[in-house]
């Protein structure tokens, strides 16, 4: 059973930044894509950006890009969410999720049903 812990959650200001991680215990990390998704209350769950194995091919929600960046470390099996210009509309839930039915995968998939393995989530709030 595939473990994924979230952290760095918390409220924040409208424009300003937080950092999420995720750290895993999915066997052959390094193998997988890998996504961040969020819910925020009342809405369903939808995509905010996707990772390939390697690091080299990225995808982003037509709402987040240009502000947020993911990214993984390989050797520490942890996957980052860097979010910068908080929007209130960005308050939600945010989970990491792996997709590890297509290892070595070039894209990584953008559909929630494609990751199979996800966290508890860590809740982000913008607000003033």
């Amino acid at each position: 059973q595939a473990h994924l812990v979230e952290s760095g959650g918390g409220l924040v200001q409208p424009g300003g930044s937080l950092r999420l991680s995720c750290v895993t215990s999915v066997r052959s990390f390094s193998a997988y894509s890998m996504g961040w998704l969020r819910q925020a209350p009342g809405k369903e769950r939808e995509f905010v950006a996707g990772l390939n194995w390697s690091g080299d091919n990225e995808y982003y929600a037509d709402s987040v890009k240009g502000r947020f960046t993911i990214s993984r470390d390989n050797a520490k099996n942890t996957l980052y969410l860097q979010m910068n210009s908080l929007k209130p509309e960005d308050t939600a839930l945010y989970y990491c999720a792996a997709h590890t039915s297509q290892p070595w995968g070039f894209n990584p998939p953008e559909r929630i049903d494609d990751y199979d393995y996800w966290g508890q989530g860590t809740q982000v709030t913008v607000s003033s």
